[in-house]
């Protein structure tokens, strides 16, 4: 009968306690937990600032006796355990209550330490009005606090999926919140290009969000950033980041990877062969990267944790390494990525392109159709598709999770170009957008047509380029680029007379689908220099507005349109 103790709860120490109780009625299985809770829902904690999850009980998923009466798991709480003695297989357990300590033997041993979050070495840190989140605990203390506080002003540092879900959830309770990241832009899986969709949002919900600036100080009253400006903050939490809980790990002298979390195999065994190690505590291969990486992801701490117990009773596992899907919801826009943004991916050397396609979500007659904004990222010249990211009110992550599923199947914009989804009009275009984008990256690869991106639109508006505006005289009525020319769609073959073949064309119109058939046109008319811009009008008003407004520049629109 095998003894096996497990470090830690939660996704990755939960999963394996119940898959090896599912494999062998017989095994010893003890689970220790320094908290009081041995398995909660963690990605669901800030709902609780909102009254989304309206009782923080319900984010405890199982206790103690849940697991003893379902699972025969001898599962304790409010045990942490300090010591590993490897020599004798055998560790030693505190009781945080009480503060005595005992040891347990073990035959296999899995660490689920899990990770901790990262507080900064700054004047103020310590003061009891700041918090973190990381556990029901954490959560039930900061929503505690601020009820008693009456807090008017809160102050989320860090934008990455923590704080910008706290952040979102207490301005969705009438809390005054500022959001401040040290990066140009929040949620850094996002290129910058698309980010700034979810910024516009943040800032239309109330949201003051900061940045490029990072926090220097905080006080009783407010924080300081490091530019010197001063944000009212009866209360702070910080959501910096979290660093892999390797105390144990380095006591026990496991072997520390070059990410700073623990090295595994590929079957998650650590230098010692009697030790496994699952979820955030542990590096990862990247399959996209080509290197070890750290992923706090519940997702992959559950897969890793099935392939554990797998491995533990000879059932093989092929390790496919990851490649980092996530999504959010930022108020009223849901938003999802996989794998390579196209900014890590031209930092790594690979040679890369991408297409930015807005396209309905669901059939233009339904009353829920709104735009979905899509990106697609693949590598020249082979087609293969190296990431997706995808923002709308509809399904974003259906599409992403399609290219996802390409990315692992290592397919190309020709096998997405092809690929054949569900169709009704309620949920999706009988040509969806993610087709579409393949399509579109196809046309590029292929040389038929050029593209400039939005990013790129505001050199071209200040330099006096020739831009042809080719939507309806209202739609330009209700808003256009400075200095645009427009010729509609239906008139562009007897007008061409107007348009230049001589210098640089760029045409655009509401999301670049009347614009391509205009290049098309023209192309057809001998100009062989005609630029599509990618995106269009929507995509420029919602790329330009955030950084118009947060740096008070002159817009290079004469009114902005978001719909």
């Amino acid at each position: 009968m095998k003894k096996i103790v497990i470090v830690g709860g939660v996704a990755g120490g939960a999963s394996a306690a119940a898959r090896i109780r599912r494999l062998d009625e017989e095994a010893q299985i003890v689970m220790f937990e320094k908290g009081p809770h041995v398995s909660f829902s963690n990605c669901s904690l800030p709902f609780y600032l909102s009254g989304v999850v309206a009782d923080s009980k319900k984010l405890v998923m199982m206790n103690p006796n849940s697991f003893e009466a379902k699972y025969n798991i001898d599962a304790r709480v409010n045990s942490e355990v300090i010591a590993i003695n490897r020599d004798q297989k055998l560790v030693t357990v505190k009781n945080v209550v009480t503060g005595e300590s005992y040891e347990e033997t073990y035959d296999l041993l899995i660490l689920s330490p899990g990770a901790s979050p990262i507080v900064p070495k700054l004047e103020g840190v310590d003061l009891p009005h700041v918090f973190t989140v990381r556990n029901v605990v954490d959560i039930e203390k900061l929503h505690n606090a601020i009820i008693e506080k009456n807090a008017k002003s809160i102050a989320v540092i860090g934008g990455g999926f923590i704080g910008v879900e706290v952040a979102e959830n207490l301005r969705l309770a009438s809390r005054n919140v500022s959001l401040v990241e040290f990066a140009p832009q929040i949620l850094t899986s996002f290129d910058e290009d698309m980010v700034q969709i979810l910024h516009k949002e943040m800032m239309d919900h109330g949201v003051d969000l900061v940045v490029g600036d990072g926090l220097a100080s905080i006080n009783e009253q407010a924080i300081t950033l490091n530019s010197g400006k001063v944000i009212d903050a009866d209360i702070v939490v910080l959501a910096i980041g979290v660093r892999p809980e390797t105390t144990l790990a380095v006591e026990a002298n496991l072997e520390i990877g070059e990410t700073g979390a623990i090295a595994v195999n590929q079957n998650y065994q650590t230098s010692d062969r009697n030790i496994y190690a699952v979820g955030d505590v542990i590096e990862v291969y990247h399959r996209l990267l080509n290197k070890k990486t750290r992923l706090a992801l519940a997702g992959p701490a559950q897969k890793q944790a099935r392939a554990i117990a797998d491995h533990i009773y000879g059932i093989p596992n092929q390790n496919r390494g990851v490649i980092g899907s996530s999504s959010i919801q930022v108020f009223d826009l849901a938003a999802a990525s996989t794998g390579l943004n196209e900014r890590t991916a031209k930092q790594l050397g690979i040679p890369t392109e991408a297409v930015y396609v807005i396209a309905p979500d669901k059939v233009g007659l339904m009353p829920s159709s709104n735009p979905l904004h899509f990106k697609l990222i693949y590598e020249v010249p082979t087609g293969r598709i190296l990431g997706a990211q995808a923002i709308g009110k509809g399904n974003a992550d259906k599409r992403v999770d399609v290219i996802a599923t390409l990315i692992s199947m290592g397919g190309t914009i020709e096998d997405l170009k092809d690929l054949e989804l569900s169709y009704s009009p309620m949920f999706s275009t009988a040509k969806d957008v993610s087709n579409m984008a393949a399509l579109v990256a196809s046309n590029i690869m292929a040389g038929r047509f050029k593209q400039v991106r939005v990013d790129e639109v505001r050199g071209l508006v200040e330099s006096g380029a020739v831009i042809i505006d080719v939507r309806e005289p209202n739609e330009f009525a209700n808003g256009a680029l400075k200095g645009a020319v427009n010729i509609p769609l239906g008139e562009i073959r007897a007008r061409m007379s107007e348009i230049p073949k001589d210098v640089p064309v760029y045409v655009h119109c509401r999301s670049s689908q009347r614009s391509y058939n205009a290049v098309m046109a023209l192309e057809n008319s001998g100009y062989d220099n005609v630029y599509n811009i990618s995106g269009s009008f929507l995509g420029i008003s919602l790329y330009e507005y955030f950084n118009d407004q947060r740096l008070a520049r002159e817009p290079i629109v004469t009114s902005y349109n978001f719909k």
